[in-house]
């Protein structure tokens, strides 16, 4: 016979569920403002691409 999940343990969850969905929300409401921005890591793709570019074609010419 299981038994059933003490209430703080459920408590808990939901809390950490409504914590993400406001997080969601809030960054939705954020893009939607206009205060998008690009995450670090592409930016740093984008410099190297670019950089790996320039270096290929001083090399290759």
């Amino acid at each position: 016979m299981t038994t059933p999940e003490p209430p703080e343990n459920g408590r808990a969850r939901q809390n950490w569920v409504e914590r993400r969905r406001e997080k969601i929300r809030a960054e939705i409401e954020r893009n939607r403002r206009g205060e998008y921005t690009v995450p670090t890591w592409v930016l740093a793709l984008a410099l190297v691409l670019i950089v790996g570019a320039w270096l290929t074609l001083i090399f290759m010419a």
